[in-house]
């Protein structure tokens, strides 16, 4: 009895585990965008607006990211154009930024617009894709452009890095969208990746390419509904490029919408994450939610 009380004693008074620290993302696709406009004056701009004023709010978190869904650039990826117009914007948080490639970055040969503006930021070897552990989540970044060989070798990447993670959620993102309601629809290039993913258990899953917001309902391998063991999508296409119209609605497709630049904010919790969209000034789009992980 009395070492049953010493331990519960003991127990008491030791402090409690501290609870793992939330992580704060700001996400947005189809960027940089000044062929009519200067730097300064574009929507690429007013989204960077939203993403400075949040990581300034959060002081010194460093965990704090920017993930960008691709097509970074208008309309080529130049190293002009990075260097004239994205990092005008969304350069001022390239620090804290981890992109991804889409097919506007790859009208250069090689994407060498893309590659030589992020460094070892956009991945080693140039080949666009890799991964990074933030608080209690695995965020995978990877290339949609990619083909034969090499699309093969990101797959065996993949899995390999699934395998290894020891964090509680996942979240991957590139630039073609699996499931799309927009103008370019579906992109069953990444369906192998879709699947993968869902059978490691990952959770989010971001994507730009058609130039609006869409939020989907968790999906399994197959695209069918999945509430207990589904990847939840987004398409946040919403970085300043023009919007886009929005056109067959896919199935499990739970809000669309073409009339607001933003960026979405999530919120990475040990077990759970919270989304918003958080549209430019002027503009109304109001998204938000909570889900658990797997």
């Amino acid at each position: 009895m009395g070492d049953a009380l010493a331990a519960k004693a003991k127990a008491k008074s030791a402090p409690a585990a501290k609870a793992a620290k939330s992580v704060i993302l700001y996400a947005a696709g189809d960027i940089a965008d000044c062929k009519n406009k200067a730097a300064a004056e574009s929507m690429a701009a007013k989204t960077a607006a939203l993403v400075t004023s949040g990581l300034a709010g959060l002081g010194k978190d460093a965990n704090a990211a920017v993930l960008t869904l691709g097509n970074n650039t208008y309309p080529v990826g130049t190293p002009d154009e990075f260097n004239d117009c994205y990092d005008g914007t969304w350069g001022k948080f390239l620090a804290r930024t981890l992109p991804s490639p889409g097919n506007h970055d790859y009208a250069m040969p090689l994407g060498q617009g893309y590659y030589n503006y992020f460094g070892q930021q956009a991945g080693a070897g140039r080949r666009g894709y890799y991964s990074k552990d933030i608080g209690s989540w695995h965020i995978i970044s990877l290339n949609s452009n990619l083909k034969d060989e090499q699309f093969q070798a990101q797959l065996k990447w993949l899995q390999e890095d699934l395998k290894s993670t020891g964090r509680s959620c996942t979240l991957a993102f590139w630039h073609h969208p699996v499931y799309s309601s927009g103008g370019r629809g579906n992109n069953a290039v990444m369906q192998p990746v879709w699947k993968m993913l869902y059978e490691a258990r990952a959770d989010l899953v971001l994507a730009g390419h058609d130039n609006n917001y869409e939020r989907f309902a968790p999906q399994d391998a197959a695209g069918q509904r999945d509430d207990k063991k589904g990847m939840r999508e987004f398409v946040v296409g919403t970085g300043g490029a023009r919007l886009t119209p929005i056109l067959l609605t896919k199935p499990n497709s739970e809000l669309r919408d073409n009339s607001s630049y933003g960026v979405l904010k999530l919120t990475l919790n040990e077990k759970s994450y919270d989304w918003e969209f958080l549209p430019i000034a002027g503009q109304h789009l109001n998204d938000k939610g909570s889900s658990n992980c797997h």
